[in-house]
């Protein structure tokens, strides 16, 4: 192993994480301290992981040592949406490891986790960050800080030479890379250089641990499972993004305004986001399918509300480079405000190296399937067909 590379621990701390696990883990504590969830781990790419199963047995163990130091805690006191009650809990909080279950199944590694969501909830970001370093330990030993910090400049030159000053100056780009880091010690050299020498405007990261590190803003707001849950947690599935919506609303009565928009389609996110939401939500987040149509999507339904598109925010985080996010900047520039939060293309971009497709979903809530259909369809997740097909169906969603 190249010295520097990888940590002695690949998940650091509790902070070590992204920052919209935090802020859905106080939702759930002050509205559903008592749901059940269920999640389940899926490489999609089908790559065999059964030979790292007993590392990371040791590493996911080492999850339940981790707990908030008072200094970590002062940190977060300083974030405007934390509450005292919440930081309590927090301050008490461990990762308990009978609620994950992982082994081989039907000759595949098989993840789960299952018990209260208020409990569970964290686990997702450092497990898949753990399943990411491990391997990478395993396949590629001899990655140097150098090579990322050399692939990371040639991608600054590049945007440097292909963007005018003026670009430059409003492209805001954040690191949202923390699920499918190459490592922590690359993700942290890549943040530190971004802080420093990054061409455009860079406005912070997702990871918690990091933002205190290099004294930046974490960011972040909700996450699919926020709205999947609701699924099963409304009076009707047909209201169930609207409740979504309005626990959150009352929740941060105006903080954390960007909300996330193809748990089911951005069509039928539209028709539950009306004048109320429109006004109340800085903006929308872009997680699937084509930008720009998606895009044009919003500028249209906040037209239609008469609402002035300037006045909000689109921040793009499905599978971004550099190049993507110019050109998505290009096409909406003086239209609509945008933001970038860009994952793998900065922390898992090393030449040699093939990042991991890996994600881990909730599949029930209360017993019951949850799901997400997203805009592009090879993302849907669902462990019932059925319960798809229903979802479609109440939403008027084309198979």
């Amino acid at each position: 192993m190249s010295e520097g590379v990888f940590a002695d621990r690949i998940v650091q701390n509790l902070l070590d994480t992204d920052l919209y696990k935090l802020s859905m883990m106080q939702a759930v504590l002050h509205n559903y301290p008592n749901v059940e969830v269920e999640w389940e781990f899926r490489c999609r790419n089908g790559e065999d992981l059964r030979d790292y199963l007993p590392e990371l047995r040791l590493q996911i163990e080492r999850l339940s040592e981790l707990s908030l130091s008072p200094d970590q805690l002062d940190f977060l006191e300083r974030i405007n949406f934390m509450k005292p009650d919440f930081l309590r809990f927090l301050g008490l909080f461990r990762f308990n490891l009978r609620y994950l279950h992982m082994g081989i199944e039907n000759d595949e590694l098989f993840i789960r986790l299952r018990g209260p969501w208020l409990h569970v909830i964290l686990y997702e970001v450092p497990l898949l960050a753990t399943v990411s370093e491990v391997r990478n330990r395993a396949l590629h030993p001899d990655v140097t800080l150098e090579q990322v910090r050399s692939q990371l400049y040639r991608k600054f030159d590049w945007l440097t030479a292909n963007a005018t000053q003026d670009e430059l100056a409003q492209l805001q780009v954040a690191d949202f890379g923390t699920r499918r880091r190459f490592s922590f010690k690359v993700q942290e050299e890549v943040v530190n250089v971004l802080k420093h020498d990054f061409p455009g405007r860079f406005v912070g990261t997702s990871n918690v641990h990091l933002a205190r590190e290099f004294d930046l803003k974490p960011l972040g707001t909700m996450a699919h499972e926020w709205i999947m849950a609701h699924q099963q947690l409304g009076p009707r599935l047909i209201d169930s993004q609207a409740a979504a919506l309005d626990c959150w609303v009352r929740e941060y009565r105006g903080l954390l305004g960007i909300a996330l928009t193809d748990c089911i389609t951005m069509d039928a996110f539209l028709g539950d986001f009306d004048l109320y939401f429109a006004k109340l939500f800085d903006g929308l987040r872009h997680d699937s399918g084509d930008p720009i149509i998606w895009a044009e999507k919003a500028i249209a339904h906040y037209h239609k509300l008469g609402i002035d598109p300037m006045t909000k925010t689109l921040t793009f985080s499905d599978s971004l480079t550099l190049p993507k996010a110019l050109d998505i900047f290009r096409q909406l520039r003086g239209r609509i405000n945008v933001s970038f939060g860009i994952g793998t293309h900065l922390t898992c971009d090393i030449p040699g190296v093939k990042p991991m497709s890996i994600v881990c979903k909730m599949t029930d809530c209360n017993g019951q399937p949850v799901a997400k259909i997203s805009d592009e369809s090879a993302k849907t997740q669902c462990r019932d067909p059925n319960f798809v097909a229903y979802l479609r169906h109440v939403f008027k969603v084309p198979g």
